[in-house]
């Protein structure tokens, strides 16, 4: 049974999980090496209470089962040793990933499982980096967490079914819809996205249309609720251009990311995240 679920690392990603988790009940305890952004984490958080509370979106228990439910703490040893679920959110990155899971399954109970919020890694790899792929598998969130109805859980090589069963319904009790699939690089959601992004990035390099235009004709024609280039600012188009090098590396050529693109990353223009990715949110 899960009780206390561990969320490591305090980003959009994990502080959105976290979020759902402790508003459903679950004791959650957040984890970053980083205090000064576990200590804006809770901000946005505070301030996501808030907002649902004057949108009618929650009601003031609710408020009170997050400040109740939820913990921060900046030492993963400490937190690792009472989890029942450990949701690792740190960047697309292997080694930090590899990092994070070698002491997980340091200090974790045994009875513990392991998820991996990625959007195109191998679970079946992240779960080699611990002793226990059975009880490995992914998880990936969409962004806004708190918003989007969907989590995409995929098997790992030797994730077992009752790991499947426990993430699914853990996953279903934050108020999320599942899908249950086998592992292949990019899975469905990421692949689709990838593809449609990347596209935009070399219309946009060939002069065919502003921003402004392609994202609309996504959005009015084929009746997307963001168009490519907000989508790509909200996710960081640094996390789109490692998504699209893993994608390309795995997948082939059609993934291969626009040179715009990676102009744009080199630029330092990541998106909301940094105040200018395609578009300008100073």
């Amino acid at each position: 049974m899960i009780n206390h679920i561990v969320v490591v690392g305090s980003g959009v990603m994990g502080k959105g999980i976290a979020y759902v988790g402790a508003l459903v009940g679950y004791s959650v305890t957040m984890v970053d090496i980083n205090e000064v952004a576990l200590k804006n984490a809770k901000t946005d958080i505070d301030m996501m209470l808030e907002k649902g509370i004057s949108y009618g979106k929650i009601a003031n228990e609710d408020v009170e089962n997050v400040q109740q439910n939820l913990n921060y703490e900046h030492d993963l040893t400490k937190a690792a040793g009472s989890a029942d679920l450990i949701i690792e959110a740190v960047p697309e990155n292997t080694l930090i990933k590899k990092q994070v899971f070698e002491m997980i399954e340091k200090y974790a109970p045994y009875h513990c499982y392991f998820a991996t919020n990625t959007s195109t890694m191998s679970p079946t790899e992240i779960a080699s980096f611990a002793n226990r792929p059975e009880k490995t598998i992914a998880m990936h969130f969409f962004n806004p967490v708190h918003k989007m109805p969907l989590v995409e859980i995929v098997r790992g090589l030797e994730t077992s079914e009752e790991t499947v069963r426990i993430i699914k319904e853990v996953a279903e009790k934050m108020g999320k819809e599942t899908v249950v699939i086998n592992e292949f690089p990019g899975f469905i959601t990421s692949r689709i996205s990838a593809l449609v992004g990347n596209e935009a990035f070399y219309m946009l390099q060939e002069g065919l249309g502003t921003p402004e235009e392609i994202d609309k004709a996504v959005k009015l024609g084929l009746n997307y609720p963001m168009g490519p280039f907000e989508l790509a600012d909200l996710v960081g188009l640094d996390t789109r251009l490692n998504n699209l090098k893993y994608l390309h590396e795995k997948l082939g050529e059609k993934y291969r990311p626009a040179p715009l693109l990676e102009q744009y990353v080199h630029a330092g223009r990541l998106g909301r995240k940094s105040g200018k990715g395609v578009y300008d949110y100073t």
